[in-house]
């Protein structure tokens, strides 16, 4: 049998290494065209987000698109920044912008729970789709610690971890604990059936 093929509707290249390794040897991830704009994420949930861009790149491919959203909620702030998270500080703000406006904002506070959510999603040209969630209870650190992963992994603490933020476990721990991870895993369990039946 062949392998699934997914076009990876993600730009982001620490997204896309990391769906590469949470999708394993089974999935065939193919980047996205280069002649695909950025996809405009005004949906008010993840899952809309989600939706969009694999709309997008199906569409554009005529080809399977596997797409996810992410966002960071946190306690303090009522769940934002939440499906907002990657324009935190601003359309154009980069992931350190992002989590120095977080840390200076959360100065303070002793509530400094946070969760991760991801909606993963498997879009065909036909229309059909596939979806699956996951999601990481934690805090925020006060300061960045680590040199792995992106976004926001250098001051996010899970729960179930020893006290390292994301950034601080190799990829395998992180991907035992994190949200994508257990989106992705979720999607797989759905995806096999869907593939099978």
């Amino acid at each position: 049998m062949t392998r699934p093929r997914f076009v990876c509707a993600s730009a982001n290249p620490g997204k896309v290494a990391e769906l590469a390794e949470l999708l394993g040897p089974s999935i065939e991830l193919v980047l996205r065209p280069m002649d695909v704009p950025d996809v405009v994420e005004d949906a008010d949930t993840l899952a809309g987000n989600a939706r969009l861009k694999a709309i997008a790149i199906s569409t554009a491919a005529g080809a399977a698109a596997i797409a996810d959203d992410t966002g960071l909620f946190v306690e303090a702030f009522g769940g934002a920044p939440g499906v907002r998270s990657a324009r935190f500080a601003g359309e154009h703000a980069t992931p350190a912008e992002n989590r120095e406006l977080l840390l200076v904002n959360l100065r303070g506070w002793p509530d400094r729970a946070a969760s991760f959510r991801t909606v993963a999603l498997v879009r065909w040209p036909d229309g059909r789709e596939i979806r699956a969630e996951g999601v990481c209870s934690g805090r925020i650190a006060e300061d960045e610690r680590g040199v792995g992963g992106f976004g926001y992994d250098s001051v996010f603490i899970p729960d179930e971890g020893d006290g390292r933020t994301f950034a601080e476990m190799t990829a395998d721990e992180k991907h035992a604990l994190s949200h994508r991870g257990r989106a992705i895993r979720s999607l797989l369990a759905a995806l096999g059936a869907e593939l099978t039946s």
